[in-house]
């Protein structure tokens, strides 16, 4: 958990903003809130309540995070259900959802009785809604995933679960899947002050890239992503040779594994036997805490890409734009917000397009800085920890309250689509 105080970040956001963040945490003072995913590490997700609980907390609120408790056969169900999210054809058994079904009801010991708000991370817990009826609080369900493309029979199944929540938060308009409740579109965002969005002197980055066994005489093209095939790391290995063909340069895979994604071990295997032999692709699959390493790595990248078939937001691509790194990505998802073509960097959809815009990079020094500080900027001003929190906030206010008007309010506003921050 983050030890961070939110003066820290005056520098960053300016003073006004860290004032109004303590003003709306007043006004939802003692109030308590309940995070629920399935991971403590490992993705996004986990990342960012590890930051955000604790600033909830020091502005007053009462904000704990808890963790699923699930076996392998659960965890390989979800995974199925994740897939599935994206547009992936899966099977869906009887046997599954019966799995989905146990494991949930085992879990819902976890719900504080206590708890006004109770927030279910993406679809590992959304199973634990169940108990929404008997329960006193106002439920959110955060769809961090494009479920946009979800197939049927996953979404059949999950459906009554998420429209008993009070609401639902997405990252973009076009994820909202009109349960006939509050929608509410609200992106992620990194923590600038982290251990792996810190400043890093140059010769602290040299020293952990000598370290880590990664050569700085050639430039570097990375990667930073779990090994997942949405990731397509196998494609960013094609992308890699055909610009080596015009530029020399190296390649460098880095990712790790959630403990709540099995597959992640095979894409590990068949990104390692597509590099075999090749000494200019570096594949490292680092543990949890390589915070500081990550952050080196994406320093000395000249050119960072995220070559994802399908992206909920695509935090690594945040922390590469702070740190002033010229991306080329895929137009998919929450990156279509972050990376705005030929301004805070370049957007390509096929290999042979990427390829083109990271040589383009590779021989532009000029347009490279100039994409990287642009996307530093358009970072500070969206996709921060004191931006996210004060939404945050902003949102859970307005939940209070309707609550406070529940008696007088009837049946529930399913019109209202409002980014926090911007006028409902």
């Amino acid at each position: 958990m983050s030890n961070t105080n939110l003066g820290a970040y005056e520098g960053i956001v300016g003073g006004q903003v860290i004032e109004e963040i303590y003003r709306l945490g007043h006004r939802l003072r003692d109030c308590l809130v309940q995070h629920v995913n399935s991971t403590l590490v490992g993705g996004g997700v986990a990342e960012i309540l590890r930051r955000l609980v604790p600033v909830m907390a020091e502005v007053g609120l009462r904000a704990r995070w808890d963790v699923l408790e699930g076996d392998e056969e659960f965890f390989r169900v979800t995974k199925t259900f994740h897939n599935a999210f994206h547009g992936v054809p899966v099977e869906v058994t009887p046997a599954m959802l019966e799995t989905y079904r146990r494991v949930s009801r085992q879990n819902h010991r976890l719900i504080d009785p206590g708890a006004d708000f109770v927030v279910l991370h993406d679809q590992q817990p959304l199973g634990l809604a169940e108990v929404r009826p008997r329960h006193r609080g106002r439920w959110l369900w955060y769809c961090h995933i494009d479920p946009a493309d979800v197939t049927p029979p996953v979404w059949d199944f999950l459906r009554p679960w998420a429209a008993r929540c009070d609401a639902a938060i997405y990252h973009l308009p076009a994820y909202a899947r009109r349960l006939g409740h509050r929608e509410y579109f609200m992106p992620p965002a990194i923590d600038p002050l982290a251990e792996k969005n810190r400043e890093v002197s140059p010769w602290e980055v040299a020293g952990i890239m000598e370290r880590l066994g990664i050569p700085l005489d050639l430039p570097l093209v990375v990667q930073v992503s779990r090994f997942d095939r949405l990731k397509d790391p196998l494609g960013v290995i094609r992308v890699f040779r055909l610009v080596r063909k015009e530029v020399p340069c190296r390649l460098v895979l880095v990712g790790g594994r959630a403990t709540d994604d099995p597959e992640g071990a095979q894409v590990y295997l068949e990104v390692l036997e597509a590099a075999s032999g090749d000494p200019d692709i570096h594949i490292l699959e680092l543990p949890p805490d390589s915070d500081l390493e990550i952050n080196a790595i994406q320093r000395a990248a000249t050119v960072v890409v995220q070559k994802s078939v399908r992206e909920g937001f695509g935090l690594t691509v945040t922390e590469a734009m702070w740190k002033s790194r010229p991306v080329v990505a895929t137009p998919v998802g929450g990156i279509t917000l972050q990376v705005i073509h030929g301004e805070t960097g370049l957007a390509a959809s096929t290999t042979e397009e990427m390829a083109r815009a990271v040589i383009r990079l590779l021989r532009e020094p000029a347009l490279r800085e100039q994409l990287g500080q642009k996307a530093k900027e358009h970072v500070r001003r969206n996709f921060i920890l004191p931006i996210y929190l004060k939404r945050w906030l902003e949102l859970l206010a307005a939940e209070q309250q309707l609550a406070s008007f529940a008696s007088a309010v009837a049946p529930r506003d399913d019109s209202t689509c409002w980014l926090p921050g911007s006028p409902p």
